[in-house]
């Protein structure tokens, strides 16, 4: 029987296990990682009717209201999405597996935001607030023209919408940051080690002010560690990772525009990630029955997969996630951990007793499994590793664990 299903009682009382089979909750891993760290999920925003609710009800197949007028979206809409994985299809396929569990993203449709919100138009001081309690921001574009769809300034200029939302979002920013100074003056009277903190504080905040006075993200700013972690209870909105999403019609998923090439351009001087959707096309496509009809859908476009599992693959690895792998004929899964995460940390998104008797990892990567075929010609090639507690799991690792009962 192959080892990755085979559980073996060693001399010294280890056990062998493969992780798959272990019965948790498929939300096990992200409940674990909302408690120890930042929120895990990803907010939709832009402007009003740039497409962000078309795009969440075809990503999470649970239709958020949508319609032709702002503000249409008041309380954001949150779903829970598969992460497609073709990796986790081969090795289901491969071990025949009874169950396959996939790696998820929250997405949050947060309403559009305009002009002022960050002095409270629009319902501006509520959506700024939703978009507080993402861990990283897709930032809606429109990117095609069509009469029939309003747009908020009666005109379609991505570079103008792009500059309309960040300099919001700056904004808001800045009026937190200045409420922080006050607090930090106040604090400096208190004692000498309370001086010492806000001191760190007011370090941070003079290198963010001024990108926040200019309209540019606190992101930019050049902190230290200790500087990050001063200044992380401000929830700056514009400290979270951003990705853009071009939303256009078909011709633009054919044959690009200069739309798209305006936002890459804004996106390359950012570093930021780009994302291109037709989000009437995948509304269309989520509604299809069979992968069949789907394929075929997306091969009259010459598309090979959709735009919303680039998107959902483009946030995951946004919020610093990475997913290692578990097999057996019981049970298929991918298993979510952070980037950097060690052995004992990835056991313990399994099961708590995982990390704390851990002794050793069985690893062996996936394009390895593609190349040779088999476990044992993986052992024959040297490429099956015995890893211990400072390994650092790496993204499409197939792991299981020895641990102390």
């Amino acid at each position: 029987m192959s080892c990755l299903v085979l559980a073996v009682f060693c001399a010294t009382c280890a056990i062998y296990l493969v992780c798959a089979i272990y019965a948790a909750r498929a939300a096990e891993s992200i409940d674990f990682f909302r408690e120890v760290n930042m929120a895990i999920n990803c907010g939709i925003v832009g402007l009003p009717n740039v497409g962000k609710s078309t795009i969440f009800s075809a990503l999470t197949a649970a239709p958020a209201e949508a319609a032709n007028y702002p503000f249409c979206t008041i309380n954001p809409n949150i779903g829970i999405v598969d992460l497609p994985d073709s990796r986790l299809d081969f090795l289901a396929e491969k071990f025949a597996t009874k169950r396959k569990v996939p790696a998820t993203v929250e997405f949050v449709d947060i309403a559009g935001l305009v002009k002022g919100a960050s002095k409270g138009e629009g319902l501006g001081n509520q959506f700024l607030a939703n978009i507080r309690e993402v861990g990283v921001i897709a930032h809606v574009v429109r990117c095609f023209e069509n009469p029939d769809i309003v747009h908020v300034n009666n005109k379609i200029d991505p570079a103008d919408d792009i500059e309309t939302i960040n300099m919001e979002l700056a904004f808001a920013d800045l009026d937190t940051v200045n409420r922080r100074i006050e607090k930090c003056q106040k604090a400096a009277r208190v004692s000498k080690e309370e001086a010492k903190k806000a001191e760190i504080v007011m370090a941070a905040i003079n290198k963010i002010k001024p990108l926040l006075e200019n309209g540019k993200p606190a992101r930019q700013a050049e902190l230290t560690d200790d500087e990050k972690e001063a200044i992380y209870d401000c929830h700056l909105i514009t400290m979270k990772p951003q990705m853009y999403v071009c939303n256009v019609d078909e011709d633009g998923i054919k044959n690009g525009s200069k739309y798209i090439d305006t936002v890459k351009a804004i996106a390359a001087e950012e570093g930021a990630d780009v994302v291109v959707i037709c989000g009437k096309f995948e509304a269309e496509l989520a509604e299809m029955g069979s992968p069949e009809e789907r394929l075929e859908f997306l091969g009259e476009l010459g598309l090979k997969e959709s735009g919303l599992a680039v998107l959902a693959r483009a946030a995951y690895h946004l919020m610093g996630l990475r997913t290692f792998l578990t097999a057996g004929p019981d049970e298929c899964r991918a298993w979510t951990i952070h980037a950097g995460d060690t052995a004992p940390k990835a056991a313990g998104v399994i099961h708590t007793d995982f990390e704390k008797g851990f002794i050793k990892a069985e690893v062996y990567s996936f394009e390895d499994l593609v190349k040779y075929g088999t476990e044992a010609e993986i052992k024959a090639a040297g490429k099956y590793r015995i890893e211990g507690k400072e390994y650092i799991v790496q993204d499409g690792d197939v792991v299981f664990f020895r641990f102390n009962v």
